[in-house]
């Protein structure tokens, strides 16, 4: 089994998962091991958890799950974001029943992304499984937030950085960490950085070449395979 990206640690306090770095090296989809791992480690004890979350995204699908098995685990679930919270990470994030950031650390929102190729009709397809994976992100965020879909949408589109106290107010976090001043006072629009930030971050988590050469790359499952947030 490959090393997991996630790490439980049992304390005084209760249970503690550390979600650090790339959220899945490869796609859960069609993976059966993994998911179950996870959820069987999720299981395994009761009570209170805490999450921490250090990631610049990763898989749409691991994402998708570990925020459907946080949001059903009966306990009461409680994410710290202690560095960056971007991408894929940013949606488990939002399982958390109070989520809580460093005064240091950052949320990023983006539109998923992947690498299509074949016909116009194949590109059609590729368009199509954006927009639905983007519609199911949005639905995260509003279930938590309570913004609007458009302003939802149009923030992913612009690719938005939010320090703590932006995302306080904009209800994406609903603390701040070893803060006790007043934060509800309105603050600067998040930072919109460049779109080539994202584009090295997805670089260093795709597939290297010795793991695709010799594999069929006209198939649905390739494209799953490589789809990001």
């Amino acid at each position: 089994m490959n090393k997991t990206f996630w790490n439980w640690v049992k304390n005084e306090e209760g249970r503690t998962l550390y979600l650090d770095g790339a959220i899945a090296e490869e796609t859960w989809f069609g993976d059966e091991v993994t998911p179950k791992q996870f959820k069987a480690e999720l299981i395994s004890g009761s009570g209170d958890i805490t999450v921490w979350i250090n990631s610049p995204g990763g898989c749409v699908f691991a994402a998708s799950q570990i925020y459907n098995m946080l949001m059903d685990y009966k306990g009461k679930v409680t994410v710290k974001i202690d560095g960056i919270a971007a991408s894929a990470a940013s949606v488990i994030a939002m399982a958390g029943g109070e989520v809580l950031m460093s005064p240091v650390s950052m949320i990023m929102l983006h539109n998923p992304m992947t690498i299509a190729f074949g016909d116009t009709e194949e590109m059609e397809k590729a368009i199509g499984m954006l927009s639905e994976v983007k519609e199911s992100i949005i639905n995260a965020y509003e279930l938590k937030t309570g913004l609007s879909r458009v302003k939802l949408s149009h923030l992913m589109d612009a690719e938005s950085w939010f320090n703590a106290k932006k995302a306080v107010e904009l209800g994406f976090a609903d603390k701040i960490m070893f803060w006790d001043a007043d934060v509800s006072a309105p603050v600067n629009e998040g930072a919109i950085f460049s779109k080539m930030a994202v584009i090295n971050s997805l670089m260093s988590k795709l597939p290297r070449k010795e793991k695709t050469l010799g594999k069929p790359i006209s198939e649905l499952d390739t494209r799953l395979e490589l789809l990001k947030l």
